[in-house]
């Protein structure tokens, strides 16, 4: 049996990570500057996390939701009180489109509605509805496709309000990345977000913040929306929540109501993946790693504006898109065969910088450097 050959891939064999860094099997040393899409949220191999993981692995690794899991409600209650939502719920799913997946069926269950507003440039997964609200139609096979769905411009109050003037009553709830990631780190204003809130408010609709990749402090706030100061109706969540293990999460408003059998999952909320994402809340919190974020993500802004070939820089904290003219589409390549960092991309020539939150300047300063001689 062959892989299904889905990925393109670089020919590297990584084989070992710590922090901000990655060797391969030659032993070339990388600086990981994409933490295998936004995922390492606490540096590779952390050693708090590898305690953690170790510890609860000899013990139980995992059992069904049918029994007390008291990690659980441990996760619940540490999830909620750093991310400021102490009154809000906690389902635990495996994904982050099985998050979003769950979220918008949530709002659905509660309404009764069907139709949802997505936008332009949106990512929310692969999965049936999630990916429907995907704005990507190659990937949308023909079952995915949804007549559900309203597509609207990103930023785009009056488009919005339209919307809603026409078809409010029908609107079962309406779903934004507070920063588009595969989108190119496009960041969601304050005044659309809250447009959104008020519009939900008005409407009975739902008010879904997608912080699969721009939360959990990456954008140097717990949620990129926080940015807002609106409270979203639910917060799906995933990627670096368990700094490699697979874990997803919705955070639900107390005005929705659960009832048994309402959502299910067989691997979301075991042992392993609770321990794991305690020991990041754990790091995150010990380390100071938001303020982190936000300081370096801040100095990595700051410089890269001053190179004058660069198009525009985009985002918050330790999400960053750099904007490059289609001369300069070399660079990204460059960076890594050459000067060893790794990069993530957009289209068509957007280099996305999605660290560990707990890069230093040091390492800010080491691509840099690399930065300005490929361009």
């Amino acid at each position: 049996m062959k892989l299904f050959d889905v990925y393109p891939i670089n020919h590297i064999n990584i084989v070992k990570g710590q922090g901000c860094l990655v060797w391969d099997n030659l032993g070339q040393e990388y600086l990981d500057l994409y933490g295998g899409h936004a995922v390492i949220s606490i540096g590779h191999t952390h050693p708090h996390y590898v305690a953690r993981l170790t510890e609860q692995l000899n013990k139980i690794g995992f059992y069904s939701n049918s029994v007390e899991v008291p990690l659980q409600v441990q996760l619940a209650e540490k999830l909620g009180r750093i991310s400021g939502r102490e009154d809000y719920q906690l389902f635990l799913c495996n994904s982050g489109a099985e998050a979003n997946e769950n979220a918008l069926k949530l709002a659905s269950f509660a309404n009764g509605r069907k139709k949802i507003v997505a936008f332009t440039k949106a990512f929310h997964g692969r999965t049936s509805l999630a990916v429907a609200a995907t704005d990507n139609p190659k990937i949308v096979a023909p079952v995915n496709e949804n007549p559900n769905i309203i597509r609207l411009p990103f930023n785009d109050s009056d488009a919005l309000k339209a919307v809603f003037d026409d078809e409010g009553e029908e609107i079962c709830a309406v779903i934004i990345e507070g920063i588009q990631g595969v989108g190119g780190i496009q960041v969601a204003s304050a005044e659309f977000l809250q447009a959104i809130r008020n519009l939900c408010n008005q409407h009975g609709a739902y008010f879904i913040a997608d912080a699969v990749q721009c939360g959990y402090g990456r954008s140097g706030k717990f949620y990129s929306q926080d940015y807002a100061a609106v409270d979203a109706d639910i917060y799906s969540m995933a990627k670096g929540m368990g700094n490699g293990f697979p874990i997803g999460a919705i955070s639900i408003s107390p005005n929705l109501k659960p009832w048994h059998g309402m959502l299910g999952t067989t691997f979301g909320g075991n042992h392993l993946a609770c321990a794991a994402a305690l020991a990041v809340l754990d790091v995150m919190e010990q380390e100071n790693l938001m303020a982190n974020a936000s300081k370096v993500g801040d100095y990595l802004i700051t410089e890269l504006k001053k190179f004058d070939k660069v198009l525009e820089v985009r985002g918050r904290g330790l999400m960053i898109g750099i904007d490059l003219p289609p001369e300069l589409s070399h660079v990204r390549k460059e960076l890594l065969e050459k000067h060893h960092i790794f990069t993530g991309t957009a289209s068509p020539n957007v280099i996305r910088l999605l660290p560990p939150l707990n890069l230093t300047q040091a390492y800010a300063d080491r691509f840099l450097e690399a930065f300005a001689k490929s361009i």
